[in-house]
């Protein structure tokens, strides 16, 4: 088979996916290069799930408000797969005065970009969620934001590319990048392949930067330990995705009961890193008792498993995209710091349309790699 694609996608995650899903119904060939066995095998299929607006940096939150209006609500007859999609709102919880504060300017700056979002004090939080405990005294309330499966959505997209044409390839680890006459052109892997393509696209999470360095391009990037936990399954309680004020716990029921559950104990950095993520012994107690205070009535509720997974945090918090003016041919799709399954439709199609026509109709400019230039 040639190794030659209009476009080669480095990274099999759902960014990778729904990019050369996009890419392929515009018409262009593609290779996707993922370096594990498995697609998705990162924080793709290890998210909690959410497709929120709110709690969003005013640099991304138009991507990620597109995604919501234009493509999530058809994206499981599109796919053909059930993405589980929800849109019942997400309660973005405060149990402070500081935290009143924090949620206040986080819904002032998403009111400013035109999101439908507002604080609302505790009797009103149990009223749309009546399990919530007498310790939440606030919340935002966005009730255009909800959860999807991530596994599901991520394998459907990969499907569908497949179905289109796409040719995947998993189990090649990309090293190096290649110039010819000054536009990156060639992908090398570690088994010594060699791919080709008019436009390569970096979107292989934590290891973007590894790559990109091979041709001198550095994005601040840096592994960040998420942990989850899933519960056995649960009565029915409700549909609302579920954060807090610092983005310490969050979470949902899912469409078969159990609940998924994320937060963090402050020590992961701390933890012990054999190259394989695994989980510190101190969050998921953490995460549970989080959970007893927020929810008394799941007290009792089994955990099932654990799981943690490295996200490529930004140093400014918000994904890299677009072009690289110093290296033509190349496209960034990295850095999305842990939120980069709610965007991923929106994101991705833009980028799709960007490689395909020169033109996007979300503006990206402030997610643009020269953002971390030094200013004169």
């Amino acid at each position: 088979m040639s190794n030659t694609a209009d476009v080669v996608i480095i990274g099999g995650g759902i960014i990778g996916c729904a990019t050369a899903y996009y890419l392929r119904k515009l018409g262009s060939s593609v290779i996707v290069l993922e370096g594990s066995d498995h697609i998705g095998n990162g924080g793709s299929s290890r998210n909690g799930g959410g497709v929120r607006q709110s709690g969003r940096d005013p640099r991304e939150l138009p991507l990620v408000m597109y995604g919501i209006q234009k493509l999530w609500p058809t994206l499981s007859e599109e796919l053909e797969v059930d993405c589980e999609y929800h849109q019942d709102g997400n309660l973005r919880l405060g149990k402070t005065e500081k935290h009143r504060e924090i949620l206040q300017g986080l819904t002032d700056r998403a009111v400013a970009c035109g999101l439908d979002v507002k604080v609302i004090d505790g009797e009103e939080v149990r009223e749309i969620n009546p399990y919530l405990s007498e310790e939440v005294i606030c919340a935002s309330w966005c009730p255009t934001d909800g959860h999807a499966n991530p596994l599901t959505t991520t394998l459907g997209y990969y499907k569908m590319a497949r179905r289109l044409g796409v040719r995947f390839i998993t189990g090649e680890k990309v090293v190096k990048l290649m110039t010819v006459k000054g536009k990156v052109r060639k992908v090398i892997t570690a088994a010594g392949d060699e791919y080709e393509g008019e436009t390569v696209v970096i979107a292989a999470g934590l290891e973007s930067r590894e790559i990109l360095g091979t041709i001198g391009v550095d994005v601040p990037l840096q592994k960040s330990l998420l942990e989850c936990l899933v519960t056995e399954a649960q009565p029915r309680m409700f549909d609302q995705m579920l954060g807090t004020a610092e983005a310490d716990f969050y979470g949902h029921q899912t469409k078969h009961g159990s609940f998924v559950f994320g937060g963090s104990s402050g020590m992961e950095r701390y933890n012990k890193d054999n190259g394989t993520p695994v989980n510190n012994a101190k969050t998921a107690p953490c995460i549970c008792r989080g959970i007893m205070k927020y929810f008394p009535s799941l007290a009792d509720a089994k955990i099932v498993r654990t799981w943690a997974g490295w996200m490529d945090a930004c140093y400014d918090g918000v994904p890299v995209l677009g072009t690289v003016e110093e290296a033509p041919g190349l496209i960034l799709e990295c850095g999305f710091t842990g939120h980069g399954f709610g965007i991923a439709p929106g994101c991705t199609e833009q980028i799709a349309k960007l490689i395909v026509t020169g033109k996007t109709d979300i503006d990206l400019s402030a997610l643009h790699y020269n953002r971390f230039k030094a200013k004169i």
